[in-house]
């Protein structure tokens, strides 16, 4: 029986609800057998997982999904099989943990100056030991009694047009793709459905080494349009289901979507000669 695959998982140590050993034991009950930690500028679910993994015989990809700009867009790009200990990717998720903070201090004045009352240490208690993001300000909103629900928080306060939004410090995808080539990685290109055909083309030229086709946000037409691209460029193929459980109401999407064990094993194959 081929192998079950998901490359696109978040825990709580980005956006996500599960910890890593709850993401991995949903992952045993919905079949998987090789799942990517892939938090936001983070690899500190990595080895919990890992550890729980061994008892279910689950396959753990070391991953990280990193902000980038390309022609001043917001693009998200995977890392797989990263070398989680490598040097130069620790300086730079140490120096965007302390962004992040940067970015959350300065939303939450935002937020206090439109009379709500929360705080950074209520944000801080929220996320606990996390890389900061929106999500975690967003559930401490809820906590607070000051919004109903997860979507009234981006909706109205912090989403990308919100009177509360403070813009993420990217780095420029060269600089990405490099990090990730230096840590021993493969990158791709993440849920590219909402990208204009040019920074597709843009990354390919930088040297992305695939791209995700499959992902909840994809139709089927599109799922087929990104393989075609795939194949004239060469390139490999990811996919995954984006899980954040929760609130993200993604419940259904672990073990739906998935990637093809042919597909893992030429990613497998390219690890193999880069690292010949």
């Amino acid at each position: 029986m081929p192998l079950k695959i998901d490359l696109h998982t978040h825990t709580n140590y980005s956006d996500g609800i599960f910890t890593p050993a709850e993401l991995v034991e949903k992952a045993h009950k919905r079949g998987l057998d090789i799942i990517s930690i892939t938090d936001h500028d983070s690899i500190n679910g990595i080895k919990e997982a890992a550890e729980r993994a061994k008892d279910f015989g689950i396959e753990i990809i070391p991953g990280m999904e990193i902000s980038t700009d390309v022609d001043e867009k917001e693009v998200h790009l995977l890392a797989y099989f990263i070398d989680i200990e490598n040097e130069e990717l620790l300086k730079y998720l140490s120096f965007f943990r302390d962004e992040r903070m940067h970015r959350a201090k300065r939303m939450v004045q935002k937020l206090r100056d439109l009379g709500l009352k929360i705080t950074v240490d209520d944000v801080i208690d929220r996320a606990k030991n996390c890389a900061i993001g929106r999500p975690h300000i967003a559930y401490t909103m809820i906590e607070l009694g000051l919004i109903k629900n997860y979507n009234e928080a981006f909706e109205k306060y912090i989403g990308d047009y919100g009177p509360a939004f403070e813009r993420k410090i990217h780095v420029s995808s060269q600089s990405a793709l490099k990090l990730i080539s230096d840590a021993g990685g493969l990158s791709f290109i993440a849920h590219p459905g909402y990208m204009k055909e040019n920074l597709l083309l843009n990354l390919i030229k930088a040297g992305i080494d695939g791209i995700e086709c499959t992902h909840p946000s994809h139709n089927e037409n599109q799922v087929q349009f990104y393989r075609g691209i795939v194949n004239q460029y060469c390139l490999l193929e990811s996919g995954g289901s984006d899980f954040h459980g929760g609130k993200k109401m993604d419940e259904e999407t672990l073990g739906k979507f998935t990637l093809g064990q042919n597909q893992f094993e030429a990613m497998k194959k390219m690890i193999q000669k880069n690292n010949a």
